[in-house]
């Protein structure tokens, strides 16, 4: 079974707020002369508000914070935001792998921006109301 996709909007601004927040200033996330030095397409999201995000969707299938029982993923493609006021989008989409007898949903999710996958192994369990 498939679950509704949910697609969010990651901007510039969008990082510097994460970068306050997180205390995370490398400048691979603001400055485009700094990320295309060291080999990167251009500014890039922090790594862990792409799984904060991903971790919303999750939590929104869930339907409460408190019944995401487990959830992991790995970093594979970088989240490029350009210079501008649309920023860009991240595709999360989930299917059910199984659910087992004591009421735990696990779910196999993707992740994507313009259509690359940008996680790989993001699986997440849920528990399921009863």
């Amino acid at each position: 079974m498939e679950l509704p996709a949910q697609t969010f909007r990651v901007t510039r601004a969008d990082l510097v707020r994460y970068a306050g927040a997180s205390g995370d200033f490398n400048p691979i996330h603001w400055s485009d002369r700094v990320a295309t030095k060291v080999g990167l397409p251009g500014v890039i999201a922090h790594g862990m508000f792409t799984m904060a995000l991903v971790g919303r969707a999750v939590t929104a299938w869930a339907g409460s914070p408190d019944a995401v029982v487990e959830y992991g993923v790995r970093f594979t493609r970088p989240v490029v935001v350009p210079d501008d006021d649309q920023g860009t989008e991240i595709e999360v989409t989930a299917r059910v792998r199984e659910v087992t007898e004591d009421g735990l949903t696990r779910l196999e999710v993707t992740a994507t921006c313009l259509g690359e996958k940008v996680l790989s192994q993001a699986r997440a369990t849920i528990r399921t109301a009863r």
